[in-house]
């Protein structure tokens, strides 16, 4: 599917928007060569005829519009089945990510149902070593998909390194918080962070299909406060607002995770997350800066191009 998707974009830079074939290699960051060749790819697959399929036309459309409008660097966009699951971009964003990885990078990742599933799919599919960094404490959350992963990928590839804060997500108190994050295996962890060629990060909307209300992390009563401050999504359980700024809130005091401002300095942080539920907080993290490149599906893509901007 990344492929397909890579054959349709270099198409369309090439022959709608006229660049050339060293402009193409240095936006997609691949050799003018690999560029050559797959253009000779998609004329033999028939992509290239007298126009581009249309399929791919309408997807490359959102791609192109979502990147100016929000000025990311990236944007991958899957076909839709009328309500993609967070397997099917988790997949996405799997294909993605092998498309661009080098081998012995690190990739950071973050917490929720979408990231566990990539976690899974990578270590299934990975076929070069590199090294996994949790962004958050919550090992038992990431543990179930790791052993889930390595038995699948028993007679396939190689097994990559994986580092996991040691320390649950949220303590029950500010100050025990700040006692793991400065425990020296939990900052030995951290560090390693910001050795990371990509980040992968998934985006929660502010409801009870949220990961971190259905795994009990926060109660009912919390979830409505953080509606009544103003909170639309949450990025490795830091809830934000509309515009995208962090809301104050008590829970952000007891969490083990790297706050967004640290975030923001990553390059290549790749937002994952689809679906009409998910549009608000995929809008205000790209408004807050959070994302260099967003993989979504059709859909998804076709809201927030039709949001308004400022």
């Amino acid at each position: 599917m990344y492929e397909d998707n890579l054959l349709f974009k270099i198409a369309w830079y090439y022959y709608f928007d006229n660049m050339t074939q060293q402009q193409i290699s240095d936006r997609l960051g691949i050799s003018r060569m690999n560029v050559i060749k797959l253009l000779n790819k998609a004329k033999s697959q028939g992509i290239v005829q007298f126009r581009i399929k249309t399929d791919g036309e309408k997807r490359m459309n959102a791609e192109h519009l979502l990147m100016e409008k929000y000025g990311l660097s990236d944007v991958f966009v899957i076909p839709s089945n009328g309500a993609s699951s967070n397997e099917e971009v988790a997949i996405a964003a799997v294909q993605y990510v092998l498309a661009n990885i080098t081998p012995n990078s690190y990739i950071n990742i973050g917490y929720g149902d979408t990231i566990s599933r990539i976690v899974r799919n990578l270590i299934n599919s990975i076929d070069s070593h590199v090294s996994l960094v949790s962004l958050t404490g919550g090992v038992s959350y990431y543990t179930s998909s790791i052993i889930a992963g390595a038995h699948k990928s028993e007679y396939s590839g190689q097994t990559p390194g994986i580092y996991l804060i040691p320390s649950p997500l949220i303590a029950s108190t500010p100050s025990i918080a700040k006692e793991f994050l400065s425990d020296e295996s939990v900052k030995q962890i951290m560090n390693m962070t910001k050795l990371a060629s990509m980040t992968i990060v998934g985006i929660g909307a502010v409801s009870e299909s949220a990961t971190i209300f259905k795994d009990n992390k926060i109660s009912s009563t919390e979830l409505t406060l953080l509606r009544m401050n103003g909170a639309v999504g949450d990025i490795l359980s830091q809830f934000y607002d509309k515009n995208g700024n962090i809301v104050e809130c008590d829970l952000h005091e007891r969490l083990v995770t790297t706050k967004l401002d640290v975030l923001k300095s990553y390059s290549n942080v790749i937002g994952v997350a689809a679906g009409e539920s998910k549009v608000e907080a995929i809008h205000a993290a790209l408004l807050g800066g959070y994302l260099d490149v967003l993989v979504t599906d059709e859909d998804t893509a076709q809201l927030l191009a039709e949001i308004k901007s400022k």
